[in-house]
């Protein structure tokens, strides 16, 4: 599936984009753009963020030489701020722009370009023409020049192809700006396969792959994945001759395998990935790398997205603005809800068992108990400064802000819940009903609170404002408990109980984070102070004061033998300071398991949709 090849007759597109590989070692992309009808004075410019990634970014501090011509002559350019220029030309005439970018970052936000891959999103490379953005466009990507002792590049988006050779180069159709902006390119050597789910074709490419990398496996799981998100959201006959049609009538998924990174980013039709080379499954492995959970997680997350962000998504988001911040209260719904759902999923689809499940439900548990943000911060609060406070992550943010991700799926977890122990429905019929009342379009909290109420036949205001705009703590453990999942209170680890979260790195204990009201906190820790070692009072008068070294923390168990109390010697800005340190008794952390398997069953297997 290179590109969807184009069989219907479409409007000839006014806005044209060739995106060459200018120079590989300098990481530059060409960009020409043609405007064949060009208002006077035409204003363009590049977006400052990209939509499902909220931070302004600034794409336009790699954007560099920008230049204009109309009938062969230059003409001149003004900026008129950061990301925005005014051409000094005439209405009418065709228009051409050229440009470079700079293309070094790894991340699925922006660009990537060196002699073994590349990769771009349009709103890093692709400047809004404004006036005609809602025209279509097109793109042309001509395949760049073979590199002595490289392997020849493949090309991959979710673009319709216009006219497209066999390795996916050539001229690819959006019908606006918004879909080109929303459909990545990725350029390379990659390995790539393709596969139906219920009967959409999709199709998976890898860049920086090994030799032991398992395609197989790969392709099996997600495509199992995949057809269990279309029968959750449209049922058993999807695909089927007279069944319900999902959204998308094709799926790109890219993945960029590299020695240390992940994430994810959402698109219509497609996502871009990344993970760690060792999170990839193995070949004629007994077992496969933990990690690789970890990534069919991933893989579930944006999959599911296609429904819910992408389509389903909040009324701010009916058009998008790129020029400035885009304003929701309601990322737990779309981004928490979807975290809810894409470990639930994978149990459902048999990737994992109940008790992996239950891992993973666990360890969110104890990330949100353990950030001293959630008692300040309002899931709905931290939707709406996600622009400043979740993607500007500093040393103080466990301790002021809760992530709507992790929270959010908590919140969902409650929601579902509840609505089962009352017997009521559940969590998947209330995403069910917000898709067809909406028809997959713009919603409003108000719209989930009516569905809510339709499902579980009465209100559920005061539960929205207790879990979604206060900071009361869930009432998780009784809801576990009544779907057969009991908790137990396990000792914490020295770090917890310590109120800390550090690096232990080439023997030196380095503090990362001090969480706000811990024992560390109470001594006088601070964030980026290391930690040398530890002072014991004497045991018996006249015997003397007991120094040692630490290296990790697991030290203080073999030094301090029953002692609570001691002096921390720590490094901070080249000063040595003696803290007084008392460990904390009682500091514990959730630990699950299941207590009743057929109500655990009825919770984890899928219902009728």
């Amino acid at each position: 599936m290179a590109a969807v090849a184009a069989t219907k007759r479409r409007k000839a597109p006014a806005l044209h984009y060739r995106v060459e590989c200018a120079d590989r070692h300098a990481h530059l992309f060409a960009i020409t753009l043609t405007i064949d009808r060009p208002a006077a004075q035409q204003r363009v410019s590049l977006p400052v963020w990209i939509p499902g990634s909220y931070l302004v970014r600034e794409f336009a501090k790699n954007l560099q030489g920008l230049s204009a011509t109309q009938a062969r002559r230059s003409v001149a350019v003004e900026q008129r701020d950061k990301h925005s220029w005014q051409i000094d030309c005439a209405a009418g005439k065709p228009l051409v722009l050229r440009y470079e970018v700079c293309a070094y970052d790894h991340s699925v936000r922006t660009a990537w370009l060196d002699a073994d891959r590349g990769f771009f999103n349009g709103t890093s490379l692709c400047l809004r023409v404004e006036g005609q953005t809602g025209q279509p466009h097109a793109l042309e990507i001509p395949a760049p020049e073979l590199i002595a002792g490289r392997a020849r590049w493949s090309c991959a988006t979710a673009l319709s192809g216009l006219k497209v050779d066999a390795q996916g180069f050539g001229s690819y159709w959006a019908a606006d700006y918004d879909e080109l902006a929303d459909s990545p390119v990725e350029m390379g050597a990659f390995w790539s396969a393709e596969f139906l789910a219920c009967g959409v074709p999709h199709r998976f490419v890898v860049a920086g792959a090994t030799a032991s990398f398992d395609g197989d496996r790969l392709i099996a799981d997600t495509k199992t994945v995949c057809e269990a998100e279309m029968r959750f959201w449209h049922g058993d006959k999807v695909g089927k001759k007279g069944g319900p049609k999902p959204p998308h009538d094709r799926y790109l998924f890219m993945l960029n395998a590299v020695d240390d990174g992940y994430g994810g980013l959402e698109h219509r039709h497609s996502t871009a990935l990344i993970c760690t080379r060792r999170d990839l499954p193995q070949r004629d492995a007994r077992k496969q790398p933990e990690g690789y959970t970890t990534l069919l997680g991933l893989i579930s997350h944006e999959y599911f997205h296609t429904w819910n962000v992408k389509r389903l998504r909040p009324a701010e988001f009916a058009r998008y603005d790129y020029d400035q911040e885009n304003y929701t209260r309601l990322l737990w719904l779309f981004e928490g809800f979807t975290s809810y759902y894409d470990d639930l999923l994978l149990r459902r689809a048999g990737r994992i068992d109940d008790a992996a499940y239950l891992r993973l439900i666990n360890k969110t548990i104890n990330g949100v108990l353990q950030a001293p943000g959630r008692l300040v911060q309002s899931v709905a609060e931290a939707s709406f400064d996600a622009w400043v406070k979740y993607y500007r992550q500093d040393e103080q943010t466990p301790n002021g802000t809760i992530s709507y991700y992790t929270k959010g799926s908590l919140v969902a977890l409650c929601f579902d819940l509840t609505l089962r122990q009352e017997g009521k429905g559940s969590l998947d019929d209330v995403m069910r009903l917000l898709w067809t009342r909406s028809e997959g379009g713009p919603i409003g909290e108000a719209d989930f609170a009516a569905a809510m109420e339709a499902v579980g036949g009465r209100s559920y205001a005061k539960e929205i404002a207790s879990w979604v705009h206060s900071t009361d703590e869930l009432p998780l453990s009784d809801l576990l408990r009544a779907h057969g999942v009991a908790t137990l209170d396990d000792p914490a680890q020295r770090a917890q109980e310590l109120g800390l979260r550090v690096s232990e790195t080439g023997g030196s204990v380095q503090v990362k984070v001090v969480l706000r009201v811990g024992a560390a906190e109470q001594a006088g820790f601070a964030a980026h102070d290391e930690w040398i070692g530890i002072e014991l009072p004497p045991a018996r008068r006249g015997q003397p004061v007991q120094a040692w070294r630490i290296t990790k923390l697991d030290d203080l168990a073999l030094y301090l033998g029953p002692q609570k109390k001691m002096t921390a010697i720590v490094a901070r800005d080249r000063r040595l300071l003696r803290l007084p340190l008392t460990l904390p008794t009682g500091v514990t952390t959730w630990r699950l398991f299941a207590k009743d398997a057929a109500l655990l069953s009825r919770w984890l297997t899928p219902g009728p949709a």
